[in-house]
């Protein structure tokens, strides 16, 4: 029986309604009553102490970077961002609008790769999963494939809404011989997104322009005395761009986006890809003076490489041994479940970790244990444990969430 409080279609767009149904996702599985999963709660201290040590590897000074869009563009010790921006010239409330455009459209073509996918840059080097994806997406943004205008580093309603499986095919390198994971879907969704932007008035720079990137303007008219609230970022990104999510969950005719119906809790709101959006739009803010003010609010990630740890940690066991051999469609209890209790255990392992490491919630919030962190930690294990370094969970996707 459902004994967890309805929710109105606002609500459920919000970073609170993710970690309270996350958290009352963990307390069914603590109680046996989860469909899918089983809980080993004494695996946290030992995940904690791994993800301590690799975090130290990677960082040994702990000064860690927000898990961001942005770290996915630094390689070999090059900022291809940075590199980027000086090409275009962009500086002040210009380049803000910039980053957001860029942020928007590369993680919302982040939803996996696929284990088979490569993308080669002009260098040579060759790149896979989502540091290919990042930089496919930065260097066809570079070359203002996005935008009408063919403006570097912008996309428009006009550009997005022309987005074709063609396009990112071209941009992506994918075709028979490099299979890239919800081709489709990810043209539809960048579609959606330049219709979406296109009926908002709001969305509109200073030139008048229709872009994802007026969102800059959105939350500083709206933050008091140079400051936002990291949870408006997140409920601005799922107001203005709700519309964009294919299928999925309707209230009231609202749609609900990254959200999924539990046969115990009813709609289970994760909102991946909205709130690693929010964890990378801090820094532009940052960048020209604004604060960012409670970033705690927001939550980790509902996502494989966090999940997958927990997985291949022992903190999460399937009920059904037999359900590891098969594929899970994103809408079943499975991969609903699995996703929530992601959640709710980074919450769990965060402290943990923050005490292994001698550190404050200050100095180390939750999206540092992302990146030092978890995330760092759910894809060595993977590689470790699969020869595709796939997640330890075959889940069925369009390209648009997981």
């Amino acid at each position: 029986m459902n004994d967890v409080p309805a929710l109105s279609a606002a609500a459920l767009r919000t970073p609170e309604a993710v970690r309270a149904r996350a958290c009352a996702m963990l307390d069914l599985a603590r109680r046996g009553a989860a469909v899918a999963w089983h809980v080993d709660e004494t695996r946290l201290e030992p995940l904690a102490r791994h993800v301590a040590e690799v975090t130290r590897a990677a960082f040994p000074d702990l000064s860690v970077p927000l898990h961001a869009r942005w770290r996915h563009f630094v390689l070999g010790g090059r900022d291809l961002w940075a590199e980027a921006v000086a090409a275009a010239g962009l500086s002040g409330e210009a380049l803000a609008r910039a980053a957001f455009d860029t942020a928007i459209v590369s993680v919302l073509l982040d939803a996996g790769a696929g284990p088979h996918w490569r993308y080669r840059m002009h260098d040579g080097t060759v790149l896979a999963r989502s540091e290919g994806l990042a930089v496919a997406s930065l260097e066809m943004l570079a070359r203002g494939a996005f935008s009408s205008r063919r403006h570097p580093l912008e996309a428009d309603a006009a550009g997005l809404a022309a987005v074709t499986p063609e396009t990112l095919a071209s941009g992506f390198q994918a075709g028979e011989r490099n299979p890239l994971v919800g081709l489709n879907g990810r043209a539809r969704l960048l579609r959606r997104l330049g219709e979406t932007v296109a009926l908002d008035p709001a969305l509109r720079d200073p030139s008048g322009q229709a872009r994802p990137g007026a969102l800059f303007d959105v939350l500083v008219a709206g933050g008091e005395r140079g400051s936002v609230l990291a949870r408006d970022i997140s409920v601005a990104i799922l107001e203005r761009f709700g519309a964009i999510w294919p299928g999925g969950m309707r209230l009231g005719g609202v749609p609900l986006g990254d959200c999924w119906p539990h046969p115990v809790l009813g709609p289970v709101p994760l909102h991946k890809l909205s709130q690693w959006l929010a964890w990378s739009l801090i820094e532009p803010l940052r960048v020209v003076g604004l604060r960012v003010d409670g970033i705690e609010a927001l939550t980790g990630l509902a996502e494989y490489r966090n999940g997958g740890l927990m997985v291949d940690f022992g903190a999460l066991a399937l009920r059904d041994r037999a359900d590891a051999a098969r594929e899970h469609d994103v809408a079943s209890a499975l991969v609903v479940e699995w996703r929530a209790l992601t959640v709710a255990l980074l919450d769990e392992l965060a402290p943990r970790v923050r005490a292994c490491l001698g550190l404050d919630e200050t100095r180390f919030p939750l999206a540092a244990l992302l990146e030092g962190g978890t995330w760092r930690a759910g894809r060595m294990v993977a590689r470790e444990r699969r020869a595709d370094g796939g997640p330890p969970i075959r889940v069925v996707s369009d390209g648009t969430v997981f």
